[in-house]
């Protein structure tokens, strides 16, 4: 996992931001999730061009993420960004966890990151809110 996260842009008052050296860009997604333990693994350089950065914004009743940068694999499917937030926030394999689209839809879990980036990307990232329970579509 790679220590790249951008210095947070002005945010709402109600939501918390991490505040990081200016030299990082965003958090890199390891090619696994997370231990449960929480155990990360040691920081690495990425290649910026096969990464898509992706906010993460929680919703409803969901766990806030410390870090909500994070730049994804352009190959990696939705259900493994489920299955990364799950591990992340420690949730129970049982509990359940809806992810969205720009507050709309639910992308199917073998959606592939890169073809939701190319059609709701903006500003560079991808806005995916995650919750405990559905809350939008």
């Amino acid at each position: 996992m790679a220590d790249n996260a951008d210095t947070p842009a002005e945010t709402p008052e109600n939501e918390k931001t991490i505040e990081t050296p200016p030299d990082r860009e965003s958090e890199s997604l390891p090619s696994e999730p997370p231990s449960l333990s929480g155990v990360a693994d040691s920081p690495s350089k990425t290649n910026k061009s096969n990464k898509i950065d992706i906010l993460l914004k929680a919703t409803g009743n969901a766990p806030i993420m410390k870090t909500k940068k994070w730049a994804v694999d352009k190959d990696k499917k939705i259900g493994w960004i489920i299955d990364f937030i799950k591990k992340y926030l420690k949730l129970e394999p049982s509990e359940s966890l809806f992810l969205y689209v720009n507050q709309a839809f639910a992308p199917a879990p073998d959606q592939i990151v890169r073809n939701i980036y190319d059609c709701y990307g903006s500003d560079g990232k991808l806005v995916l809110h995650y919750c405990k329970s559905q809350a939008w579509g």
